[in-house]
């Protein structure tokens, strides 16, 4: 059973409150109850209205995204934000900042020609972002519960005691046959305030690169690894074709494009590609994690954490072959947890890890732990 998704919008633009109402009703069992030009006003809907969810424009008059985004969270911080943002770089820094304060999620606004194609845009950016939310709030059944899946107790490890420790042991000895040398780690909704609680804990002494995709447009992955950088003694920076892999680094796929690892003159490099989104993604996990597969072998570890949908587990499955080891972020920590349930449904995870013990999980695997 389902009922409709109640959604107030907030933006300066009488034609694009129109065009996101159209869209928002396409998409399907969602109701819009109101729309609002500026903050002060959308607070005053949300208090009348009760809505599941709000779109929120960040750049508006009276009151911008922020500040109404902070006040909301204050006194209902229940109801699911999602951010609207023009593709700048001024843009993507104050929704880096608003998912920091409690935004769900984010969408960019389409720079098209013409509205035929913004509401085109507008249906693929929002139609997952809806999905997710239907589940988080649990509109719908979930299909699978991961705590009856078998693959938990026969697959994962014995972090909260579903396994035994014969197999545990047996599951090091296997992976000790070749050290880990490389890190790779998808991640998408949920995923900028989750990696600012992994990346900043690792140690600039790092003894593995890592390479991370997190779905985001152009603008906003190079806007995130700045801010990241900035929080962390690892180099973090936005991958560039050509980039020597090199431990101390981690390089994040930029928006827009692929991104997989290559040999060459002896070196591991990153090549950064223009190839066509898989499963809608681009960046995507599986095109990372297959290079990973085909070049490093079962000397790289697979990190899978918070997003929805199933990128990264056909990869992760190629890496498995291979013996690298599985990291999944759990459910309770999760902001969505599809990602990480979908490579534990299909049996390929060796840890499962809440997200403020994932950067021990990695040092400890470095360190030949696990």
């Amino acid at each position: 059973m389902s009922r409709e998704l109640r959604a107030v919008i907030i933006d300066d633009s009488r034609s694009y409150q129109l065009l996101l109402q159209k869209v928002l009703e396409e998409i399907g069992d969602i109701k819009v109850v109101g729309k609002a030009s500026n903050g002060n006003t959308g607070l005053r809907m949300i208090e009348l209205y009760q809505p599941d969810f709000i779109t929120l424009d960040v750049e508006m008059p009276i009151m911008d995204g922020l500040e109404t985004l902070k006040k909301l969270k204050a006194t209902k911080p229940d109801v699911s934000v999602i951010m609207v943002s023009a593709l700048t770089k001024q843009g993507a820094q104050v929704t880096m900042r608003a998912l920091e304060a409690g935004a769900f999620d984010f969408i960019a606004k389409p720079a098209m020609e013409t509205r035929e194609a913004s509401h085109k845009a507008l249906i693929e950016q929002l139609s997952p972002k809806v999905e997710s939310l239907k589940k988080k709030k649990r509109f719908f059944k979930k299909k699978d519960s991961p705590r009856s899946l078998p693959c938990l107790t026969k697959h994962a490890s014995s972090m909260f005691g579903r396994e035994k420790k014969a197999d545990c042991i047996k599951k090091q000895a296997r992976n000790k046959k070749e050290p880990v040398s490389i890190i790779g780690l998808g991640i998408s909704t949920g995923g900028p305030n989750a990696l600012k609680k992994v990346i900043p804990q690792l140690p600039g002494s790092l003894q593995a690169p890592i390479l991370i995709v997190q779905h985001m447009p152009p603008i906003f992955t190079q806007v995130l690894a700045d801010s990241l950088n900035q929080q962390s003694e690892l180099t973090v920076k936005e991958a560039v074709d050509g980039d020597i892999v090199s431990k101390g680094f981690v390089y994040i796929a930029p928006g827009g494009k692929q991104m997989k690892v290559i040999r060459q003159d002896a070196l591991l490099k990153i090549h950064i590609t223009d190839d066509p989104p898989e499963k809608n993604c681009k960046p995507s996990v599986d095109y990372l994690f297959r290079s990973l597969a085909s070049q490093c072998r079962g000397g790289a570890m697979g990190v899978i954490m918070t997003g929805m949908g199933r990128d990264g587990t056909l990869g992760l499955k190629l890496m498995k072959r291979h013996g690298s080891l599985v990291i999944a972020q759990n459910e309770e920590t999760c902001t969505v947890f599809g990602m990480p349930m979908e490579a534990i449904k299909s049996g390929l995870v060796d840890m499962i890890l809440p997200l403020e013990k994932i950067a021990d999980g990695i040092q400890n695997t470095l360190r030949g732990k696990y």
